[in-house]
Protein backbone atom coordinates (compact mmCIF):
# COMPACT_ATOMS: atom_id res chain seq x y z
CA UNK A 1 0.00 0.00 0.00
CA UNK A 2 1.28 3.60 -0.99
CA UNK A 3 0.96 6.01 1.60
CA UNK A 4 1.93 9.84 0.26
CA UNK A 5 4.22 12.05 1.95
CA UNK A 6 3.77 15.40 2.24
CA UNK A 7 6.56 17.98 3.85
CA UNK A 8 5.72 21.65 3.95
CA UNK A 9 7.45 23.44 5.78
CA UNK A 10 5.59 26.35 8.21
CA UNK A 11 1.90 25.85 7.76
CA UNK A 12 -0.94 28.17 9.36
CA UNK A 13 -3.19 25.97 11.56
CA UNK A 14 -6.30 26.75 10.08
CA UNK A 15 -4.61 26.38 6.49
CA UNK A 16 -3.40 22.63 7.43
CA UNK A 17 -7.13 21.92 9.23
CA UNK A 18 -8.24 22.25 5.56
CA UNK A 19 -5.99 20.49 3.77
CA UNK A 20 -6.81 17.73 6.23
CA UNK A 21 -10.21 17.71 5.86
CA UNK A 22 -10.20 17.84 2.01
CA UNK A 23 -7.70 14.91 1.38
CA UNK A 24 -9.61 13.02 3.91
CA UNK A 25 -12.94 13.40 1.52
CA UNK A 26 -10.66 12.52 -1.43
CA UNK A 27 -9.51 8.99 1.01
CA UNK A 28 -13.20 8.08 1.64
CA UNK A 29 -14.04 7.93 -2.11
CA UNK A 30 -11.22 6.33 -2.94
CA UNK A 31 -9.61 9.20 -4.99
CA UNK A 32 -6.01 9.69 -2.99
CA UNK A 33 -4.14 7.29 -1.23
CA UNK A 34 -3.08 7.63 2.49
CA UNK A 35 -1.39 10.25 2.89
CA UNK A 36 1.14 11.76 5.77
CA UNK A 37 1.20 15.66 6.12
CA UNK A 38 4.72 17.03 8.30
CA UNK A 39 5.05 20.23 9.00
CA UNK A 40 5.49 22.73 11.41
CA UNK A 41 2.89 25.64 12.71
CA UNK A 42 3.37 29.07 14.06
CA UNK A 43 2.91 29.60 17.71
CA UNK A 44 -0.69 27.85 18.47
CA UNK A 45 -2.56 26.94 21.12
CA UNK A 46 -5.29 24.16 20.01
CA UNK A 47 -7.66 22.48 22.57
CA UNK A 48 -9.49 19.68 21.42
CA UNK A 49 -13.06 17.85 22.37
CA UNK A 50 -12.30 17.86 26.51
CA UNK A 51 -10.46 21.27 26.30
CA UNK A 52 -10.98 23.54 29.34
CA UNK A 53 -11.24 27.78 28.89
CA UNK A 54 -8.89 27.62 32.38
CA UNK A 55 -5.89 25.78 31.38
CA UNK A 56 -5.10 28.87 28.90
CA UNK A 57 -2.91 31.04 31.38
CA UNK A 58 -1.79 33.98 29.67
CA UNK A 59 -4.31 36.86 29.05
CA UNK A 60 -5.20 38.05 25.38
CA UNK A 61 -2.22 40.72 25.44
CA UNK A 62 0.38 38.51 26.55
CA UNK A 63 -1.23 35.93 23.80
CA UNK A 64 -0.78 39.01 21.36
CA UNK A 65 2.76 40.31 22.44
CA UNK A 66 3.66 36.29 21.80
CA UNK A 67 1.50 35.76 18.69
CA UNK A 68 0.38 33.09 19.43
CA UNK A 69 -2.91 31.77 17.67
CA UNK A 70 -5.97 29.89 19.63
CA UNK A 71 -7.82 27.23 18.48
CA UNK A 72 -10.63 24.76 19.49
CA UNK A 73 -10.96 22.26 17.30
CA UNK A 74 -12.46 18.47 16.76
CA UNK A 75 -9.69 15.93 18.16
CA UNK A 76 -9.59 14.48 21.35
CA UNK A 77 -7.94 15.84 24.45
CA UNK A 78 -6.98 18.92 26.05
CA UNK A 79 -5.11 21.53 25.26
CA UNK A 80 -1.67 22.09 24.05
CA UNK A 81 1.02 23.87 21.91
CA UNK A 82 2.39 23.78 18.20
CA UNK A 83 5.18 26.10 17.38
CA UNK A 84 8.30 26.44 15.14
CA UNK A 85 11.26 23.73 15.81
CA UNK A 86 8.77 21.20 16.79
CA UNK A 87 7.66 18.33 13.91
CA UNK A 88 3.53 17.80 13.98
CA UNK A 89 2.54 14.95 11.37
CA UNK A 90 -1.02 14.47 10.26
CA UNK A 91 -1.80 10.56 9.18
CA UNK A 92 -4.80 10.64 7.18
CA UNK A 93 -5.63 6.91 6.47
CA UNK A 94 -8.37 4.31 6.84
CA UNK A 95 -8.08 2.64 9.79
CA UNK A 96 -9.79 -0.69 8.83
CA UNK A 97 -7.60 -0.68 5.70
CA UNK A 98 -3.97 -1.62 7.81
CA UNK A 99 -5.88 -4.32 9.46
CA UNK A 100 -6.19 -1.65 12.42
CA UNK A 101 -9.91 -2.88 13.54
CA UNK A 102 -11.99 -5.24 16.13
CA UNK A 103 -15.32 -7.12 15.77
CA UNK A 104 -17.77 -6.04 18.05
CA UNK A 105 -19.90 -9.69 17.49
CA UNK A 106 -18.90 -11.93 15.06
CA UNK A 107 -22.41 -13.01 15.21
CA UNK A 108 -24.60 -10.45 15.06
CA UNK A 109 -24.06 -8.95 12.27
CA UNK A 110 -23.09 -5.33 13.33
CA UNK A 111 -20.02 -3.89 11.34
CA UNK A 112 -16.64 -4.00 12.51
CA UNK A 113 -15.15 -0.71 14.35
CA UNK A 114 -11.46 0.24 13.92
CA UNK A 115 -9.33 -0.32 16.64
CA UNK A 116 -9.10 3.42 18.16
CA UNK A 117 -6.76 2.15 20.76
CA UNK A 118 -4.40 0.37 18.48
CA UNK A 119 -3.86 3.13 15.72
CA UNK A 120 -2.96 5.44 19.10
CA UNK A 121 0.07 2.70 20.29
CA UNK A 122 1.50 2.44 16.73
CA UNK A 123 1.49 6.34 16.89
CA UNK A 124 3.56 6.15 19.86
CA UNK A 125 5.65 3.47 18.38
CA UNK A 126 6.24 4.98 15.51
CA UNK A 127 7.56 8.17 17.74
CA UNK A 128 9.39 5.65 19.87
CA UNK A 129 11.34 4.08 17.18
CA UNK A 130 11.97 7.32 15.52
CA UNK A 131 13.90 8.99 18.44
CA UNK A 132 15.80 5.66 18.88
CA UNK A 133 17.14 5.87 15.89
CA UNK A 134 18.90 8.96 17.17
CA UNK A 135 20.20 7.53 19.70
CA UNK A 136 17.16 8.25 22.62
CA UNK A 137 15.48 5.92 24.93
CA UNK A 138 11.49 7.08 25.09
CA UNK A 139 8.81 4.96 26.16
CA UNK A 140 4.97 5.08 27.30
CA UNK A 141 3.58 5.75 30.57
CA UNK A 142 0.30 3.83 31.42
CA UNK A 143 -2.95 5.29 31.27
CA UNK A 144 -2.26 8.20 29.39
CA UNK A 145 -1.16 9.03 25.35
CA UNK A 146 2.50 10.21 23.99
CA UNK A 147 5.69 9.51 24.68
CA UNK A 148 8.11 10.48 27.60
CA UNK A 149 12.21 9.86 28.16
CA UNK A 150 13.44 7.42 29.76
CA UNK A 151 14.16 7.37 33.27
CA UNK A 152 17.76 6.69 32.66
CA UNK A 153 18.08 10.37 30.68
CA UNK A 154 18.81 12.71 33.42
CA UNK A 155 22.59 11.18 33.97
CA UNK A 156 23.05 12.05 29.87
CA UNK A 157 21.31 14.92 29.82
CA UNK A 158 23.60 18.17 29.96
CA UNK A 159 21.09 20.72 28.90
CA UNK A 160 18.03 19.68 30.71
CA UNK A 161 16.50 22.29 33.54
CA UNK A 162 18.15 20.66 36.90
CA UNK A 163 13.89 19.71 38.47
CA UNK A 164 12.79 18.58 34.29
CA UNK A 165 13.18 14.92 36.07
CA UNK A 166 11.06 14.49 38.75
CA UNK A 167 8.54 13.35 36.95
CA UNK A 168 8.33 11.69 33.55
CA UNK A 169 9.13 14.30 30.75
CA UNK A 170 6.91 14.28 27.47
CA UNK A 171 8.95 14.73 24.20
CA UNK A 172 5.81 14.22 22.02
CA UNK A 173 1.86 14.76 22.29
CA UNK A 174 -0.75 12.54 20.48
CA UNK A 175 -4.25 13.86 19.61
CA UNK A 176 -6.70 12.48 17.02
CA UNK A 177 -9.99 12.26 15.33
CA UNK A 178 -11.61 9.69 13.39
CA UNK A 179 -14.76 10.06 11.05
CA UNK A 180 -17.87 8.35 10.52
CA UNK A 181 -16.05 6.99 6.91
CA UNK A 182 -13.08 5.51 9.10
CA UNK A 183 -11.01 8.48 8.22
CA UNK A 184 -8.23 9.56 10.61
CA UNK A 185 -7.32 13.00 11.16
CA UNK A 186 -4.53 15.65 13.52
CA UNK A 187 -1.82 13.24 15.21
CA UNK A 188 1.38 13.90 16.61
CA UNK A 189 4.00 16.71 17.65
CA UNK A 190 7.51 15.80 18.38
CA UNK A 191 9.45 18.26 20.26
CA UNK A 192 12.74 18.80 18.47
CA UNK A 193 13.76 22.38 19.06
CA UNK A 194 10.92 24.75 19.91
CA UNK A 195 11.00 27.40 22.30
CA UNK A 196 9.83 25.41 25.41
CA UNK A 197 9.02 28.28 26.92
CA UNK A 198 5.74 28.67 25.34
CA UNK A 199 4.80 25.47 27.28
CA UNK A 200 4.17 28.14 29.93
CA UNK A 201 1.33 29.55 28.62
CA UNK A 202 -0.80 26.39 29.41
CA UNK A 203 -1.47 23.55 31.29
CA UNK A 204 -0.61 21.18 28.92
CA UNK A 205 -3.23 18.10 28.70
CA UNK A 206 -5.41 19.15 31.81
CA UNK A 207 -2.09 17.71 33.93
CA UNK A 208 -0.44 20.45 36.06
CA UNK A 209 3.08 20.61 36.40
CA UNK A 210 3.73 17.67 33.74
CA UNK A 211 7.35 18.25 32.51
CA UNK A 212 8.33 18.73 28.73
CA UNK A 213 11.09 18.10 27.13
CA UNK A 214 12.85 18.27 23.73
CA UNK A 215 15.56 16.40 21.37
CA UNK A 216 17.16 19.39 21.90
CA UNK A 217 18.16 18.93 25.06
CA UNK A 218 19.51 15.38 24.42
CA UNK A 219 21.61 16.12 21.27
CA UNK A 220 24.46 18.08 20.22
CA UNK A 221 24.10 19.00 17.01
CA UNK A 222 20.26 19.37 17.28
CA UNK A 223 19.46 17.08 13.82
CA UNK A 224 17.82 19.20 11.27
CA UNK A 225 13.97 19.09 10.92
CA UNK A 226 14.04 17.36 7.79
CA UNK A 227 16.62 14.54 9.23
CA UNK A 228 13.86 14.07 11.72
CA UNK A 229 11.26 14.35 9.43
CA UNK A 230 12.87 11.68 6.88
CA UNK A 231 13.16 8.97 9.87
CA UNK A 232 9.68 9.44 11.15
CA UNK A 233 8.12 9.22 7.43
CA UNK A 234 10.46 5.83 7.04
CA UNK A 235 9.47 4.51 10.66
CA UNK A 236 5.68 5.58 10.01
CA UNK A 237 5.48 3.38 7.00
CA UNK A 238 7.67 0.49 8.21
CA UNK A 239 4.89 0.85 11.81
CA UNK A 240 2.03 0.66 9.32
CA UNK A 241 2.89 -1.35 6.72
CA UNK A 242 3.25 1.47 3.70
CA UNK A 243 5.22 2.16 1.10
CA UNK A 244 6.02 6.07 1.50
CA UNK A 245 6.26 8.09 -1.60
CA UNK A 246 7.02 11.23 -1.28
CA UNK A 247 4.08 13.34 -2.53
Amino acid sequence: MICKVYRLGVVDYEEAWKLQNELAKKIAAGEQPASLLLLEHPHTYTFGRQGKVENLLWDEAELARREIGVHWVDRGGDVTYHGPGQLVGYPLLKLAANGLQTMTDSGDGRVPQADFIGYLRNLEKVLIRSLFKFGMGAGQVTGQTGVWLQGDVPSRCTKCPPDLFKSPAKIASIGVKVDAQGITRHGFALNVDPDMTYWGGIIACDLANQNKASMAYMLDPVPEMDAVASVVSETFGQVFGFEMEEG
